[in-house]
């Protein structure tokens, strides 16, 4: 029996075929991978394997634990779900591209140093940024260049803190980091905040998902957060500082979901929204909270994954994403409206849907380590996610002003997707206990008490009071909101003036004075070395050669061969040494 198959090695190995297979053996292909994988998943063992050296360091492959295992579930399941969404797709490239960006990121939830951790993070950079640009157009391949430099860069930063990390340690060893917080470990912390979106570091995703294919962002919004909440409570649990900077992320991206008009842009808002619930718990530490992190990671990637499925099946038909030219398709799209609103239920934390019994288990840890503003600040956020998640962008997008768009129900494979994503929904919200038992720690939470239960329907009902008396001030407006990309955009045009006007100016200032001074000089140095060399060194080689040789042959007139003669040549040479030796001792 074989105790660990790395599910990886299936995606990444499992990508090589796709091109060469067509039609329903394709489609057969792509589901049987994930398949596999979680079959692999669900049977291997909890241990280390694939232990080695590599320049001097311990390398570990893979290490198997509860963490690991209920983050690779879930995205092994995503895996087979995002496959099924895209398998009318007929060009190979994107189905190439999601393998290896799962791959990626299930060798980075079961890397058991850095160094393998670093190669599987830049691969799923890499990977996930071909999603954006096979969108093609203008925008999308600008969005796909700003995404990948902002991950190089971080990555430099990672692999930076890598580096000095591993020569104060002595190992490449990866786990919790002890002890204080000096630059290596700041730097590895920024390079995992960033592919967690901590704002200031999350514009990429806002500027990048809404560019990408239809099918793209679906896997886009279920792993690269969710790799890097994982890396951080791996590495970083019970850190003071990310409790307040995921508390600021969770209101951050509710609050800018407020001023857009792109769908899938205001749903990678809460994506930063969401993903600041799971750093807070990362940041509080505690077994409940970490529990609770990782959970909501897990329900998070398939509500989102709904969610992004049902705005990409109406862009896929319409052709339109800005909420301002949308409207009325709940006539046409009424299967793709309830698939929409059951993720819409879950991310609001509504009773038995998954976002109550995972989100709620973060707010409660929260409180239960007496962090009374942590706790409004996320209760907050909550309500501002039903606000604009689960009434104003469903409203806007399927119902209001009817704008008479052609449309009809998306391909059958899009609508299986959503509905495997939508009964796991539903089926995590009733029954939380499977779920639970995957999770790292035991758990000592119960969801559905009366006070909870009563606390949530309030705030959620209150939430749409406010919606209904306050719709016309939500109406959405045909207009950009800038984030903190503003600054590298801006820095990438300063960027350029420096490099086109001084710092061209000054390579030619330089070119010019080398030209003129430096290689003429350089030209007369050589030509006075060359004379040197030919009358000088190869003279007195070419002189010490033919002495050498003269005296050669003066040596093989010496050699007679008369035996006589080499006797008095002895005789001789003893009497010399004799007379020296006398000369030296008197």
């Amino acid at each position: 029996m074989i105790d660990f198959v790395h599910p990886a090695l299936l995606f990444i190995l499992g990508a090589l075929p796709i091109p060469f297979l067509k039609g329903s053996i394709r489609k057969a292909y792509l589901l049987l991978i994930p398949a596999l994988a979680i079959l692999a998943v669900f049977t291997m063992q909890p241990g280390s394997y694939g232990a080695a050296r590599f320049i001097g360091q311990e390398i570990l492959i893979a290490k198997v634990d509860r963490l690991s295992i209920v983050f690779a579930t879930v995205f092994t399941i995503m895996a087979l779900i995002g496959m099924v969404y895209a398998l009318h797709l007929t060009r190979a490239g994107q189905h190439v591209a999601a393998f290896v960006y799962v791959g990626s990121a299930l060798g980075v939830v079961f890397a058991g140093d850095y160094l393998t951790l670093y190669l599987f993070w830049e691969g799923m950079a890499f990977a996930s940024a071909y999603l954006v640009f096979a969108q093609g157009g203008g925008q999308a391949i600008r969005a796909g260049f700003r995404y990948l430099m902002v991950h190089i860069t971080g990555g430099v930063v990672l692999l930076g803190g890598i580096v000095l990390h591993g020569l104060a340690s002595g190992s490449l060893l990866f786990g919790p980091i002890e002890g204080g917080m000096g630059v290596a470990v700041y730097l590895i912390l920024a390079g995992f905040m960033l592919n967690a979106a901590v704002p200031p570091l999350n514009a990429w995703l806002t500027d990048a998902y809404p560019e990408a294919t239809v099918t793209g962002a679906v896997f886009m919004s279920a792993f690269t957060t969710k790799t890097a909440v994982y890396v951080l409570a791996r590495a970083f649990p019970g850190t003071e500082l990310l409790v307040w900077l995921g508390a600021v992320m969770a209101l951050y991206g509710v609050v800018y979901a407020v001023l857009e008009n792109d769908c899938r842009r205001l749903l990678a808002y809460h994506i930063v929204s969401q993903v600041g619930y799971m750093v807070a718990g990362v940041g509080i530490g505690t077994e409940m909270a970490l529990n609770g992190a990782t959970s909501h990671a897990f329900a998070h990637i398939l509500y989102k994954a709904l969610l992004f499925m049902g705005a990409g099946a109406v862009i896929y038909v319409t052709g339109r994403r800005k909420l301002t030219e949308l409207g009325g398709l709940y006539r046409t799209m009424p299967l793709t409206v309830a698939l929409y609103m059951i993720g819409a239920f879950a991310i609001s934390a509504f009773p038995f849907f998954s976002g109550f019994v995972t989100k709620s288990m973060v707010v409660a840890a929260a409180g239960q380590d007496h962090r009374a503003l942590v706790v409004l600040m996320l209760t907050m956020a909550s309500s501002g996610t039903f606000l604009h998640t689960g009434l104003k962008l469903p409203y806007y997008m399927f119902f209001g002003t009817d704008r008479k768009l052609e449309a009809q129900e998306p391909p059958r494979n899009m609508l299986v997707a959503m509905a495997m994503a939508a009964v796991l929904c539903i089926a995590i919200g009733v029954f939380p206990q499977p779920l639970y038992a995957l999770l790292p720690y035991p758990v000592d939470f119960e969801p559905y008490t009366g006070a909870h239960v009563t606390e949530s329907l309030g705030i959620l009902m209150f939430t749409a009071l406010g919606f209904v008396l306050f719709l016309r001030a939500l109406d959405p407006e045909n207009t950009i909101s800038l984030d903190t990309d503003w600054f590298y955009r801006k820095g990438a045009r300063l960027f350029m003036w420096v490099a086109e006007r001084p710092l061209a100016s000054y390579e030619k200032a330089v070119s010019d004075l080398s030209e003129t001074a430096a290689l003429p000089f350089l030209h007369r140095t050589a030509r006075a070395g060359l004379r040197t060399d030919l009358n000088g060194v190869d003279a007195v080689v070419n002189g010490i050669a033919r002495s050498i040789l003269h005296g050669g042959g003066v040596l093989r007139r010496l050699q007679t061969g008369v035996v006589t003669h080499y006797a008095l040549a002895m005789i001789a040479g003893v009497i010399a040494v004799i007379a020296v030796f006398a000369v030296v001792w008197q």
